[in-house]
Protein backbone atom coordinates (compact mmCIF):
# COMPACT_ATOMS: atom_id res chain seq x y z
CA UNK A 1 0.00 0.00 0.00
CA UNK A 2 2.73 2.40 0.71
CA UNK A 3 5.32 1.09 -1.65
CA UNK A 4 6.78 -1.56 0.66
CA UNK A 5 7.46 -5.16 -0.51
CA UNK A 6 8.23 -8.17 1.52
CA UNK A 7 10.36 -10.94 0.14
CA UNK A 8 10.38 -14.44 1.46
CA UNK A 9 13.59 -15.24 3.26
CA UNK A 10 13.57 -18.92 2.42
CA UNK A 11 11.66 -21.62 0.64
CA UNK A 12 9.71 -22.73 3.74
CA UNK A 13 7.99 -19.34 4.03
CA UNK A 14 9.39 -18.51 7.44
CA UNK A 15 9.69 -14.73 7.96
CA UNK A 16 12.88 -13.44 9.22
CA UNK A 17 13.00 -10.94 12.12
CA UNK A 18 13.78 -8.11 9.71
CA UNK A 19 10.66 -8.84 7.65
CA UNK A 20 8.50 -8.91 10.78
CA UNK A 21 9.87 -5.49 11.87
CA UNK A 22 9.06 -3.96 8.46
CA UNK A 23 5.57 -5.46 8.54
CA UNK A 24 4.89 -4.06 12.06
CA UNK A 25 6.09 -0.64 10.97
CA UNK A 26 3.75 -0.71 7.99
CA UNK A 27 0.71 -1.54 10.15
CA UNK A 28 1.59 1.28 12.57
CA UNK A 29 1.84 3.89 9.81
CA UNK A 30 -1.45 2.71 8.30
CA UNK A 31 -3.20 3.09 11.67
CA UNK A 32 -1.97 6.68 12.13
CA UNK A 33 -3.13 7.66 8.64
CA UNK A 34 -6.55 6.11 9.23
CA UNK A 35 -6.96 7.93 12.56
CA UNK A 36 -6.15 11.29 10.94
CA UNK A 37 -8.73 10.66 8.23
CA UNK A 38 -11.45 9.82 10.78
CA UNK A 39 -10.74 12.92 12.90
CA UNK A 40 -10.83 15.18 9.85
CA UNK A 41 -14.13 13.65 8.72
CA UNK A 42 -15.69 14.08 12.19
CA UNK A 43 -14.92 17.77 12.62
CA UNK A 44 -14.98 19.16 9.07
CA UNK A 45 -16.97 16.87 6.82
CA UNK A 46 -19.76 15.23 8.83
CA UNK A 47 -22.72 17.53 9.87
CA UNK A 48 -22.78 18.73 13.52
CA UNK A 49 -25.01 16.81 15.88
CA UNK A 50 -25.33 18.00 19.51
CA UNK A 51 -24.71 15.36 22.12
CA UNK A 52 -27.88 14.82 24.11
CA UNK A 53 -27.65 14.86 27.88
CA UNK A 54 -29.21 12.29 30.14
CA UNK A 55 -32.09 14.64 30.97
CA UNK A 56 -32.82 15.66 27.39
CA UNK A 57 -34.13 13.63 24.52
CA UNK A 58 -32.57 13.39 21.11
CA UNK A 59 -35.38 15.58 19.74
CA UNK A 60 -34.24 19.04 20.92
CA UNK A 61 -36.47 22.06 20.12
CA UNK A 62 -36.01 25.75 21.07
CA UNK A 63 -37.71 26.88 24.32
CA UNK A 64 -41.14 28.39 23.85
CA UNK A 65 -41.55 32.14 24.71
CA UNK A 66 -43.89 33.01 27.58
CA UNK A 67 -46.93 34.94 26.38
CA UNK A 68 -46.91 38.49 27.85
CA UNK A 69 -50.15 40.37 28.46
CA UNK A 70 -50.49 43.51 26.31
CA UNK A 71 -49.49 46.78 27.98
CA UNK A 72 -52.43 49.01 28.94
CA UNK A 73 -53.12 51.91 26.62
CA UNK A 74 -53.67 55.33 28.24
CA UNK A 75 -55.16 58.53 26.96
CA UNK A 76 -53.38 61.61 28.32
CA UNK A 77 -54.74 65.14 28.12
CA UNK A 78 -52.64 68.07 29.36
CA UNK A 79 -53.57 71.72 29.59
CA UNK A 80 -53.19 75.06 31.33
CA UNK A 81 -55.67 77.07 33.34
CA UNK A 82 -55.24 80.73 32.49
CA UNK A 83 -56.00 83.48 34.99
CA UNK A 84 -59.07 84.80 33.20
CA UNK A 85 -60.50 81.34 32.59
CA UNK A 86 -62.21 78.95 35.01
CA UNK A 87 -61.19 75.49 36.09
CA UNK A 88 -64.18 73.75 34.46
CA UNK A 89 -63.89 75.65 31.19
CA UNK A 90 -60.21 74.81 30.88
CA UNK A 91 -60.92 71.08 31.28
CA UNK A 92 -63.91 70.93 28.93
CA UNK A 93 -62.01 73.05 26.42
CA UNK A 94 -59.47 70.21 26.16
CA UNK A 95 -62.19 67.66 25.41
CA UNK A 96 -62.52 66.09 28.86
CA UNK A 97 -66.12 64.78 29.17
CA UNK A 98 -68.40 66.76 31.45
CA UNK A 99 -69.10 63.86 33.87
CA UNK A 100 -65.38 63.54 34.57
CA UNK A 101 -65.05 67.31 34.99
CA UNK A 102 -67.79 67.22 37.62
CA UNK A 103 -66.10 64.25 39.34
CA UNK A 104 -62.77 66.12 39.43
CA UNK A 105 -64.28 69.34 40.79
CA UNK A 106 -66.15 67.40 43.46
CA UNK A 107 -63.01 65.55 44.56
CA UNK A 108 -60.84 68.70 44.69
CA UNK A 109 -63.44 70.94 46.32
CA UNK A 110 -62.24 70.27 49.91
CA UNK A 111 -58.71 71.31 48.93
CA UNK A 112 -59.00 74.05 46.31
CA UNK A 113 -60.77 77.41 46.45
CA UNK A 114 -61.72 77.65 42.77
CA UNK A 115 -62.88 81.28 43.14
CA UNK A 116 -59.42 82.43 44.30
CA UNK A 117 -57.44 80.15 42.00
CA UNK A 118 -54.88 81.89 39.82
CA UNK A 119 -53.98 79.61 36.94
CA UNK A 120 -52.22 76.27 36.99
CA UNK A 121 -51.53 73.16 34.91
CA UNK A 122 -53.31 69.81 34.77
CA UNK A 123 -52.96 66.28 33.40
CA UNK A 124 -55.91 63.93 32.81
CA UNK A 125 -55.11 60.21 32.38
CA UNK A 126 -57.79 57.74 31.16
CA UNK A 127 -57.71 54.09 30.11
CA UNK A 128 -58.59 52.76 26.65
CA UNK A 129 -62.30 52.83 27.63
CA UNK A 130 -62.14 56.53 28.51
CA UNK A 131 -62.41 55.96 32.27
CA UNK A 132 -60.30 58.29 34.42
CA UNK A 133 -57.28 56.64 36.05
CA UNK A 134 -55.51 59.70 37.48
CA UNK A 135 -55.80 63.49 37.52
CA UNK A 136 -53.01 65.88 38.59
CA UNK A 137 -53.50 69.61 39.18
CA UNK A 138 -50.43 71.78 39.78
CA UNK A 139 -51.59 75.16 41.06
CA UNK A 140 -47.94 76.10 41.68
CA UNK A 141 -44.63 74.23 41.96
CA UNK A 142 -45.32 73.60 45.65
CA UNK A 143 -49.10 73.20 45.48
CA UNK A 144 -49.91 69.93 43.72
CA UNK A 145 -53.14 67.92 44.01
CA UNK A 146 -53.71 64.37 42.80
CA UNK A 147 -56.82 62.21 42.22
CA UNK A 148 -56.31 58.47 41.85
CA UNK A 149 -58.63 55.55 41.31
CA UNK A 150 -58.74 52.97 44.11
CA UNK A 151 -61.00 50.04 45.05
CA UNK A 152 -62.93 52.45 47.28
CA UNK A 153 -63.40 54.98 44.46
CA UNK A 154 -61.53 58.15 43.57
CA UNK A 155 -59.35 59.62 46.32
CA UNK A 156 -57.95 63.18 46.24
CA UNK A 157 -54.98 64.45 48.23
CA UNK A 158 -52.50 67.27 48.36
CA UNK A 159 -49.06 65.92 47.62
CA UNK A 160 -46.16 66.41 49.99
CA UNK A 161 -43.49 68.39 48.13
CA UNK A 162 -40.01 68.04 49.66
CA UNK A 163 -38.21 71.37 49.86
CA UNK A 164 -34.68 72.30 50.85
CA UNK A 165 -33.81 75.50 52.68
CA UNK A 166 -30.40 77.17 52.53
CA UNK A 167 -28.96 80.22 54.25
CA UNK A 168 -27.37 82.19 51.41
CA UNK A 169 -24.99 85.15 51.20
CA UNK A 170 -26.05 87.89 48.77
CA UNK A 171 -23.49 90.59 48.03
CA UNK A 172 -23.37 93.49 45.59
CA UNK A 173 -22.01 96.89 44.65
CA UNK A 174 -24.31 99.70 43.52
CA UNK A 175 -23.43 101.13 40.11
CA UNK A 176 -26.69 102.79 39.08
CA UNK A 177 -29.44 101.60 41.45
CA UNK A 178 -30.17 99.04 44.15
CA UNK A 179 -32.50 97.21 41.77
CA UNK A 180 -29.75 96.92 39.16
CA UNK A 181 -27.21 95.75 41.74
CA UNK A 182 -29.55 93.11 43.11
CA UNK A 183 -30.33 91.90 39.61
CA UNK A 184 -26.60 91.67 38.85
CA UNK A 185 -26.25 89.49 41.96
CA UNK A 186 -28.81 87.10 40.46
CA UNK A 187 -31.62 88.02 42.84
CA UNK A 188 -35.24 89.00 42.28
CA UNK A 189 -36.97 92.33 42.82
CA UNK A 190 -38.78 90.94 45.85
CA UNK A 191 -35.52 90.80 47.79
CA UNK A 192 -34.94 94.51 47.04
CA UNK A 193 -38.28 95.31 48.67
CA UNK A 194 -37.55 93.17 51.74
CA UNK A 195 -34.11 94.74 52.11
CA UNK A 196 -35.39 98.30 51.74
CA UNK A 197 -38.24 97.69 54.19
CA UNK A 198 -35.82 96.52 56.88
CA UNK A 199 -33.71 99.65 56.47
CA UNK A 200 -36.67 102.02 55.92
CA UNK A 201 -35.90 103.94 59.12
CA UNK A 202 -32.12 103.91 58.59
CA UNK A 203 -31.57 104.74 54.90
CA UNK A 204 -33.35 106.95 52.41
CA UNK A 205 -32.92 104.93 49.24
CA UNK A 206 -33.70 108.02 47.15
CA UNK A 207 -31.17 110.38 48.74
CA UNK A 208 -28.53 108.32 50.53
CA UNK A 209 -27.68 105.72 47.89
CA UNK A 210 -24.44 106.41 45.98
CA UNK A 211 -22.39 104.63 43.36
CA UNK A 212 -19.90 102.32 45.04
CA UNK A 213 -22.09 101.57 48.06
CA UNK A 214 -21.94 97.93 49.08
CA UNK A 215 -24.48 95.60 50.67
CA UNK A 216 -24.58 92.10 52.15
CA UNK A 217 -27.60 89.99 53.04
CA UNK A 218 -27.94 86.66 54.84
CA UNK A 219 -31.27 85.32 53.62
CA UNK A 220 -33.02 81.96 53.56
CA UNK A 221 -33.84 80.60 50.09
CA UNK A 222 -36.20 77.69 49.55
CA UNK A 223 -35.66 75.25 46.67
CA UNK A 224 -37.61 72.38 45.11
CA UNK A 225 -34.73 70.20 43.94
CA UNK A 226 -32.65 72.79 42.00
CA UNK A 227 -35.50 75.22 41.32
CA UNK A 228 -35.75 78.39 43.43
CA UNK A 229 -39.19 78.69 45.02
CA UNK A 230 -39.18 81.67 47.37
CA UNK A 231 -37.25 83.75 49.87
CA UNK A 232 -37.44 82.97 53.55
CA UNK A 233 -36.55 85.22 56.49
CA UNK A 234 -33.59 87.60 56.30
CA UNK A 235 -31.13 86.89 59.13
CA UNK A 236 -28.83 89.89 58.76
CA UNK A 237 -28.09 92.91 56.55
CA UNK A 238 -25.07 95.15 56.04
CA UNK A 239 -24.99 98.44 54.12
CA UNK A 240 -21.70 100.28 53.65
CA UNK A 241 -21.18 103.76 52.22
CA UNK A 242 -17.59 104.86 52.56
CA UNK A 243 -16.59 104.41 56.20
CA UNK A 244 -20.19 104.35 57.43
CA UNK A 245 -21.46 100.81 58.01
CA UNK A 246 -24.99 99.87 59.06
CA UNK A 247 -25.46 96.37 60.41
CA UNK A 248 -28.78 94.77 61.20
CA UNK A 249 -29.34 91.45 62.98
CA UNK A 250 -32.71 89.74 63.20
CA UNK A 251 -33.46 88.65 66.74
CA UNK A 252 -36.70 87.84 68.56
CA UNK A 253 -38.89 89.20 65.76
CA UNK A 254 -37.11 92.54 65.21
CA UNK A 255 -33.93 93.95 63.68
CA UNK A 256 -31.24 95.52 65.85
CA UNK A 257 -27.90 97.12 65.10
CA UNK A 258 -24.70 95.59 66.40
CA UNK A 259 -25.13 97.42 69.73
CA UNK A 260 -28.62 96.09 70.29
CA UNK A 261 -30.55 99.26 69.32
CA UNK A 262 -33.79 98.60 67.44
CA UNK A 263 -34.00 99.63 63.79
CA UNK A 264 -37.60 100.60 64.30
CA UNK A 265 -37.86 104.34 64.93
CA UNK A 266 -40.69 106.78 65.42
CA UNK A 267 -40.51 107.93 61.76
CA UNK A 268 -39.69 106.23 58.48
CA UNK A 269 -37.43 107.94 55.96
CA UNK A 270 -40.05 107.65 53.18
CA UNK A 271 -43.86 107.36 52.89
CA UNK A 272 -43.54 104.90 49.98
CA UNK A 273 -41.78 101.66 49.39
CA UNK A 274 -38.66 101.99 47.32
CA UNK A 275 -39.32 104.20 44.28
CA UNK A 276 -37.73 107.22 42.63
CA UNK A 277 -38.01 110.94 43.47
CA UNK A 278 -39.00 113.36 40.73
CA UNK A 279 -38.51 116.59 42.72
CA UNK A 280 -36.57 117.26 45.92
CA UNK A 281 -37.27 119.74 48.70
CA UNK A 282 -36.77 123.34 47.59
CA UNK A 283 -37.79 126.79 48.84
CA UNK A 284 -37.76 128.22 45.31
CA UNK A 285 -39.11 125.96 42.59
CA UNK A 286 -40.91 126.95 39.40
CA UNK A 287 -44.42 125.55 39.70
CA UNK A 288 -45.13 123.25 36.73
CA UNK A 289 -48.73 124.49 36.37
CA UNK A 290 -49.11 127.89 38.02
CA UNK A 291 -45.72 129.18 36.82
CA UNK A 292 -43.50 131.57 38.76
CA UNK A 293 -41.11 130.62 41.52
CA UNK A 294 -42.93 129.23 44.53
CA UNK A 295 -41.74 127.42 47.66
CA UNK A 296 -42.02 123.64 47.54
CA UNK A 297 -42.10 122.50 51.12
CA UNK A 298 -42.08 118.81 50.40
CA UNK A 299 -40.76 115.96 48.30
CA UNK A 300 -42.45 114.58 45.20
CA UNK A 301 -42.33 110.82 44.82
CA UNK A 302 -43.09 109.71 41.28
CA UNK A 303 -44.90 106.36 41.30
CA UNK A 304 -47.61 104.60 39.30
CA UNK A 305 -51.17 105.58 40.10
CA UNK A 306 -52.59 103.28 42.78
CA UNK A 307 -49.28 102.69 44.58
CA UNK A 308 -50.03 102.35 48.33
CA UNK A 309 -48.95 105.26 50.55
CA UNK A 310 -48.20 104.43 54.18
CA UNK A 311 -48.07 106.52 57.35
CA UNK A 312 -44.48 107.35 58.27
CA UNK A 313 -45.34 107.19 61.99
CA UNK A 314 -48.11 106.41 64.44
CA UNK A 315 -50.64 109.23 64.61
CA UNK A 316 -54.19 110.50 64.20
CA UNK A 317 -56.00 111.57 61.02
CA UNK A 318 -56.54 115.35 61.15
CA UNK A 319 -58.31 115.50 57.79
CA UNK A 320 -59.12 113.25 54.87
CA UNK A 321 -60.63 115.03 51.89
CA UNK A 322 -60.15 117.58 49.15
CA UNK A 323 -57.19 119.89 49.72
CA UNK A 324 -57.55 122.39 46.86
CA UNK A 325 -54.47 122.27 44.64
CA UNK A 326 -53.27 119.22 46.58
CA UNK A 327 -56.31 117.28 45.40
CA UNK A 328 -57.28 114.38 47.64
CA UNK A 329 -55.16 114.76 50.74
CA UNK A 330 -54.59 113.09 54.12
CA UNK A 331 -53.05 115.01 57.05
CA UNK A 332 -51.76 113.20 60.13
CA UNK A 333 -50.81 114.49 63.59
CA UNK A 334 -47.95 112.73 65.41
CA UNK A 335 -46.36 113.05 68.87
CA UNK A 336 -43.84 115.81 69.63
CA UNK A 337 -45.58 118.44 67.46
CA UNK A 338 -45.09 116.73 64.06
CA UNK A 339 -47.60 116.83 61.19
CA UNK A 340 -47.32 115.01 57.86
CA UNK A 341 -49.18 115.78 54.61
CA UNK A 342 -49.90 113.40 51.69
CA UNK A 343 -51.27 115.06 48.54
CA UNK A 344 -52.54 114.31 44.99
CA UNK A 345 -53.96 110.95 46.10
CA UNK A 346 -56.24 108.91 43.88
CA UNK A 347 -58.07 107.50 46.90
CA UNK A 348 -57.95 106.83 50.62
CA UNK A 349 -56.95 103.74 52.59
CA UNK A 350 -59.56 101.50 54.22
CA UNK A 351 -61.27 103.25 57.14
CA UNK A 352 -59.23 106.46 56.82
CA UNK A 353 -61.31 109.37 58.10
CA UNK A 354 -60.97 112.27 60.53
CA UNK A 355 -60.17 111.22 64.10
CA UNK A 356 -59.00 107.67 63.28
CA UNK A 357 -55.79 106.38 64.85
CA UNK A 358 -53.18 104.98 62.41
CA UNK A 359 -49.99 103.00 62.88
CA UNK A 360 -46.62 103.21 61.14
CA UNK A 361 -46.70 101.58 57.65
CA UNK A 362 -50.51 101.48 57.62
CA UNK A 363 -51.88 102.29 54.16
CA UNK A 364 -53.61 105.69 54.30
CA UNK A 365 -54.05 106.34 50.56
CA UNK A 366 -52.92 105.66 47.02
CA UNK A 367 -50.76 107.63 44.61
CA UNK A 368 -52.72 109.66 42.07
CA UNK A 369 -52.76 112.89 40.11
CA UNK A 370 -55.65 114.85 41.62
CA UNK A 371 -55.52 118.64 42.08
CA UNK A 372 -52.80 120.69 40.40
CA UNK A 373 -50.67 117.82 39.14
CA UNK A 374 -48.99 116.99 35.84
CA UNK A 375 -48.83 113.24 36.48
CA UNK A 376 -49.11 110.51 39.10
CA UNK A 377 -46.98 111.28 42.14
CA UNK A 378 -47.14 111.84 45.88
CA UNK A 379 -46.52 115.28 47.38
CA UNK A 380 -45.17 114.52 50.85
CA UNK A 381 -44.63 117.25 53.44
CA UNK A 382 -43.64 117.45 57.08
CA UNK A 383 -44.08 120.22 59.67
CA UNK A 384 -43.06 120.58 63.28
CA UNK A 385 -44.66 123.11 65.60
CA UNK A 386 -46.35 124.75 62.61
CA UNK A 387 -43.23 125.14 60.46
CA UNK A 388 -42.42 123.03 57.41
CA UNK A 389 -39.26 120.97 57.62
CA UNK A 390 -37.25 119.14 54.96
CA UNK A 391 -38.26 115.48 55.40
CA UNK A 392 -35.00 114.30 53.84
CA UNK A 393 -32.83 116.06 56.41
CA UNK A 394 -34.90 115.60 59.53
CA UNK A 395 -33.22 113.58 62.29
CA UNK A 396 -35.17 111.32 64.59
CA UNK A 397 -34.27 109.60 67.88
CA UNK A 398 -32.73 106.11 67.78
CA UNK A 399 -34.78 103.02 68.37
CA UNK A 400 -35.24 101.39 71.74
CA UNK A 401 -32.49 99.11 73.09
CA UNK A 402 -33.02 95.39 73.44
CA UNK A 403 -34.08 94.15 76.87
CA UNK A 404 -31.16 93.50 79.20
CA UNK A 405 -32.30 89.96 79.81
CA UNK A 406 -32.02 89.23 76.07
CA UNK A 407 -28.66 90.90 75.47
CA UNK A 408 -26.52 87.79 76.03
CA UNK A 409 -28.59 85.74 73.57
CA UNK A 410 -28.55 88.60 71.08
CA UNK A 411 -24.76 88.97 71.21
CA UNK A 412 -24.29 85.25 70.65
CA UNK A 413 -26.61 85.36 67.67
CA UNK A 414 -24.93 88.52 66.32
CA UNK A 415 -21.44 87.00 66.46
CA UNK A 416 -22.62 83.79 64.83
CA UNK A 417 -24.49 85.24 61.84
CA UNK A 418 -22.15 88.17 61.23
CA UNK A 419 -19.12 85.92 61.50
CA UNK A 420 -20.53 83.70 58.78
CA UNK A 421 -21.81 86.56 56.56
CA UNK A 422 -18.52 88.46 56.60
CA UNK A 423 -16.24 85.42 56.74
CA UNK A 424 -14.70 83.29 54.01
CA UNK A 425 -16.89 80.22 54.52
CA UNK A 426 -19.16 78.79 51.84
CA UNK A 427 -21.69 81.23 50.37
CA UNK A 428 -24.54 78.99 51.39
CA UNK A 429 -25.27 76.34 53.96
CA UNK A 430 -28.16 73.96 54.25
CA UNK A 431 -30.41 74.43 57.26
CA UNK A 432 -31.17 71.32 59.24
CA UNK A 433 -34.93 71.75 59.51
CA UNK A 434 -36.71 69.84 56.75
CA UNK A 435 -39.49 71.53 54.85
CA UNK A 436 -42.46 70.05 53.00
CA UNK A 437 -45.47 71.51 51.29
CA UNK A 438 -48.57 69.40 51.20
CA UNK A 439 -50.88 67.34 53.31
CA UNK A 440 -52.78 64.11 53.58
CA UNK A 441 -55.81 63.51 51.45
CA UNK A 442 -59.20 62.40 52.66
Amino acid sequence: MVGLSFKKSNRLGIQTPEVRRKKKKWFLLSGIVLALVLVTAYFFILPYRPIPTKESSTDISPPSKEVQPPEPQYQIVEGEIKEKSTFSKALTGKGIPQPWVEQIVSALDPFVNFKKMRGGQFRFVADDKGEMVKFIFEASPIEVYEIEKSPQGYIARKKDIPLETYLVKVEGVIRSSLFEAMDAAGEKEQLVIFFADILAAEIDFYKDVREGDRFQIAVEKVYKENDFIRYGPIHAVVYQRGEKVIQGIHYDGDFYNEKGMAFKKAFLKSPLRFTRISSRFSRARKHPILGGVLPHYGVDYAAPSGTPVWAVADGTVVSSGWGGGFGKQVILRHPNGYMTYYGHLSGYGPGIRKGVRVTQKQVIGYVGSTGLSTGPHLDYRMAKDGRFRNPLRESFPSGNPIDRGKMEGFEKRRDEVMGWLQGNDSNRKRLEASTTEGGKGT
